[in-house]
């Protein structure tokens, strides 16, 4: 049989080195050194070759919209929802299209194949929602958009947003948003909670709400969102975004709340970039800067992954669709810097939240769909320290994109030389990554 694509000499984020053969869309073979006939090959020689980079958390609707209709002078969360209000009414459907289509170019730049968008449904026209569906199609080739019907100006607090939310799903959308820390009271907060969770038991959908993403250290949706998915019964569907709150809550609380999260198999979904920039602003010093519990999390079993939330819009004015720079942030936010914890930074960009989404057929592995990233790194430690090139990016059987290798012509004195973009230096066998 002749393959596809044979992926030569490339290394595994185990460590090891290995041959990739690609036929019809899948993974048919993981050995080294191959000796195969291929229509294209791609020499990873001493590379990194990794799953591709997956966001469970965005906002493709509002991407690439920063400065209209102005910006956010005060870089709260609150005034980039107000001018996100200003800016629905201006919305078209091909503007939203063109913006996402743009942005689906950057990700696959970057090897970031698939993604998880929020689309807000409290327009009543549904613009957004049908032109991320319509984009949804056009991209399905290359690059998997899930969907998440979220009510923006709250479930209740919003007079059509529930009504919106089952004509959203009715259309295609996959996933049941919410934003329960929003609506007028928190009881209204909880009740939200336990409709949209009833909403998605009866449609055996996935739910993933906005919670808590606020200084209050009272803010607790995330206590009610387990205690709903534990009666519902639905574990390992459910994740909480930002969880922001936690930062600031009491230590004590803490303790008997994550063991509840990971008994009730809610993962947790932070956005470090975005997390750090808008939290915060209404404290003088110390200055909080709002990101939850990582560390902690993990330790307890709660599956989290790090998202990228924003890209040029209402709440962030900068982003790249980069995961590697994601991961990097969080790594820092969250002091994981022994060697096991900035590993599992990689592993909270890629495999994480491909699991969080459901993603079938991921990951490097025989059968598996032919979706890759080739890093000009050596390791996943050094991808992130440098938010490595992606040399290729193979998507569903097909490379889809290819950046040449950086160098840099260095002309000091005494050392004129070709210097290798990664950095690299001298290791020790007992280097721990």
């Amino acid at each position: 049989m002749q393959l596809d694509v044979l992926v030569k000499g490339g290394i595994l984020p185990d460590g090891l080195q290995r041959d990739i053969a690609i036929a019809g869309g899948k993974i048919v073979a993981i050995e080294p050194n191959m000796k195969a006939l291929a229509r294209e090959t791609v020499d990873a020689a001493g590379c990194l070759v990794s799953p591709p980079f997956v966001d469970a958390h965005f906002h493709m609707d509002a991407t690439l919209s920063y400065g209209i209709p102005r910006i956010n002078a005060s870089g709260t969360l609150l005034e980039g929802i107000t001018l996100w209000g200003e800016l629905k009414p201006l919305l078209t459907h091909e503007a939203v299209m063109e913006r996402a289509l743009a942005y689906c170019d950057w990700a696959v730049s970057m090897g970031l194949l698939a993604i998880r968008s929020h689309v807000d449904i409290c327009d009543d026209r549904l613009l957004a929602v049908e032109a991320l569906l319509e984009v949804k199609k056009k991209v399905a080739s290359y690059l998997d958009l899930q969907l998440v019907a979220f009510p923006q100006d709250g479930f209740y607090r919003s007079q059509s947003a529930e009504a919106n939310t089952l004509r959203a799903l009715d259309l295609g959308v996959d996933v049941v948003g919410g934003i329960p820390h929003f609506e007028r009271t928190m009881e209204e907060g909880r009740r939200s909670i336990r409709a949209l969770c009833e909403i998605a038991a009866q449609r055996g959908l996935r739910v993933d709400l906005h919670c808590d993403e606020t200084d209050d250290p009272l803010s607790r949706h995330i206590e009610t969102l387990a205690a709903e998915t534990l009666r519902l019964k639905l574990a390992g569907r459910v994740a909480g975004s930002h969880l922001t709150s936690m930062h600031s809550m009491d230590n004590y609380y803490v303790t008997k709340l994550l063991p509840l999260v990971a008994e009730a198999g809610v993962a947790a979904i932070p956005n470090p970039l975005i997390n750090i920039v808008i939290q915060g602003r209404h404290d003088t010093y110390p200055k909080r800067r709002g990101m939850t519990r990582v560390p902690e999390m993990l330790n307890s079993g709660i599956t989290v992954a790090f998202g990228q939330d924003c890209v040029l819009d209402p709440w962030y004015p900068l982003g790249t669709a980069d995961m590697l720079d994601v991961a990097f942030m969080g790594l820092h936010v969250a002091q994981m810097t022994s060697p096991a914890d900035m590993r599992r930074c990689f592993d909270l960009v890629t495999s994480a939240p491909a699991a969080i989404m459901g993603l079938e057929d991921y990951g490097l592995k025989k059968g598996a769909t032919a979706s890759l990233v080739v890093l000009q790194a050596s390791n996943p430690v050094e991808a992130i320290r440098l938010r490595a090139t992606r040399l290729a990016v193979i998507s569903k059987g097909k490379i889809v994109a290819r950046t040449a290798a950086l160098t840099t012509e260095l002309q000091v004195p005494d050392r004129a030389k070709t210097v290798d973009r990664r950095h690299s230096v001298p290791r020790d066998k007992g280097t721990a990554y």
